[in-house]
């Protein structure tokens, strides 16, 4: 009787380090086999780069119609950490607790999220100036500023910011900063539009309560 075959060991920490973000997502949910996983064990598997995959998965679902509010307030928590220099999050119990399903963590690593695949092809190690402590405090406080305009409500004010935030968490997990510089410069401009839109709304709803009183 043939003995049984010897399952391959896991990918090394200074291999998984310049692993495409599919390839992490996809060992993630191979390690975790429950039918969720929850932010503190992906904070674990991840090390390092928890900061940046944490938000980015918060990000995605983000984009979403009435999703902004649910998801802005754990990404301004942990961009809050971020830019206070913590090198891995701390994640309170009930943040902690909150899960996603495994298939559908797949599902982002998968053919469902191809787009990632093609920004990913452009991805790829580069030091620089946004590869350092400050790059890291920058992205931080940047991410505290996109989550404040997901919380607020404003019409067409989550997509610019949320987008470059995407891009900034892109360049941070794969330490490529290139692509931090053009996330920070998308995510500037898209948190001044928001911000624009919103100083607007609040500026008309003042006129209109002195024009009603």
């Amino acid at each position: 009787m043939d003995a049984p075959p010897i399952p391959p060991p896991p990918t090394p920490p200074e291999e998984r380090e310049g692993a495409p973000i599919s390839r992490i997502i996809a060992e993630v949910a191979a390690a975790c086999p429950g039918e969720r996983i929850s932010l503190g064990e992906m904070s674990e598997a991840f090390g390092d780069r928890a900061f940046g995959l944490l938000i980015l998965l918060l990000l995605l679902p983000s984009l979403l119609p009435g999703m902004a509010t649910v998801f802005g307030t754990p990404m301004l928590l942990l961009g809050a950490q971020m830019g206070l220099g913590r090198r891995v999050p701390r994640l309170p119990v009930f943040m902690a607790r909150q899960s996603i399903k495994r298939d559908d963590l797949l599902r982002l690593a998968g053919a469902s999220s191809k787009w990632l695949s093609k920004i990913e092809r452009y991805v790829r190690p580069r030091p620089g100036p946004f590869t350092t402590p400050f790059g890291d405090r920058l992205f931080g406080w940047l991410t505290v500023y996109v989550a404040v305009m997901l919380i607020l409500p404003g019409p067409g004010t989550n997509g610019p910011p949320a987008f470059g935030n995407i891009v900034m968490a892109l360049g941070l997990v794969e330490h490529d900063s290139k692509t931090m510089g053009w996330g920070i410069l998308l995510t500037v401009l898209g948190c001044v539009f928001a911000t624009g839109v919103l100083a607007v709304i609040g500026w008309m709803s003042v006129r209109a309560i002195g024009f009603v009183f």
